[in-house]
C-alpha cells in the first residue's frame, strides 16, 4: 500500500471548521472539545490529505451512547481498533470513495489528548521541527506499506523524541 503525502492545503482549515460545526450538532447535550489535530491542522506541513478531529469528553463513559449521533452524519465507526485503544472511539468519513476525516473521540485529560495538544502546538510553534517532519513523511512515503498503521509505526520514533523535546522546553 501506497500512503499519500501532499504540500499543505489552506482549505484544510475550512473543512475542519465546517465539520467541527457538524459535530457540535451532533454532540450538541453533550459537553466536548472538538481539537483540529494531526498534520493537517499545522499551517506549511505536508500531510496525508485527511483532515483529523479530537473529541474531547468531560466524560468518556457516554462515549458509546454518542456513536449513532456520529454515524448519523455520514461518519463510520470502526470498533476494531478499541482492543489496542478502548480509551478511544474512532471514526472515519468518506467522500466519492476517499477517506476525508477521521474522528478520535477520547477523555479530556487522557494521555492521548495531551500528547495530541502537545505535539500539534509544538509543530506549529516551531517550523525547523515542521520540516524534519515532513521530510521524514514523504520519505515513508516512498516505500510500500501492509496498511498505515505500518506506516504511523514507522513515525513513532520521531513523534516520541519531539513531544520529549516539547515537554522539556514547556
Amino acid at each position: 500500500m501506497k500512503v499519500t503525502i501532499v504540500e499543505y492545503h489552506p482549505e484544510w482549515r475550512q473543512m475542519f471548521e465546517d465539520e467541527k460545526k457538524v459535530l457540535q450538532t451532533a454532540l450538541a447535550e453533550v459537553p466536548a472539545e472538538i481539537e483540529h489535530i494531526g498534520s493537517t491542522s499545522v499551517i506549511g506541513l505536508a500531510a496525508k490529505p485527511i483532515i483529523d478531529i479530537m473529541v474531547g469528553l468531560e466524560d468518556f463513559s457516554i462515549a458509546d451512547h454518542l456513536v449513532p449521533k456520529i454515524e448519523a452524519f455520514a461518519y463510520e465507526y470502526i470498533k476494531r481498533y478499541e482492543d489496542v485503544m478502548p480509551f478511544r472511539r474512532f471514526f472515519t468519513k468518506e467522500q466519492e470513495g476517499r477517506r476525508t476525516h477521521q474522528i478520535h473521540m477520547v477523555g479530556i485529560g487522557t494521555e492521548f489528548w495531551e500528547r495530541q495538544l502537545l505535539f500539534r502546538d509544538y509543530l506549529r510553534q516551531n517550523e525547523s521541527v515542521a520540516a524534519r517532519y515532513a521530510a521524514l513523511k514523504k520519505e515513508l512515503a516512498k516505500r510500500e506499506w501492509v496498511d498505515v498503521n505500518e506506516y504511523a509505526d514507522a513515525k513513532t520514533e520521531f513523534i516520541r523524541m519531539i513531544e520529549s523535546e516539547a515537554r522539556d522546553k514547556l
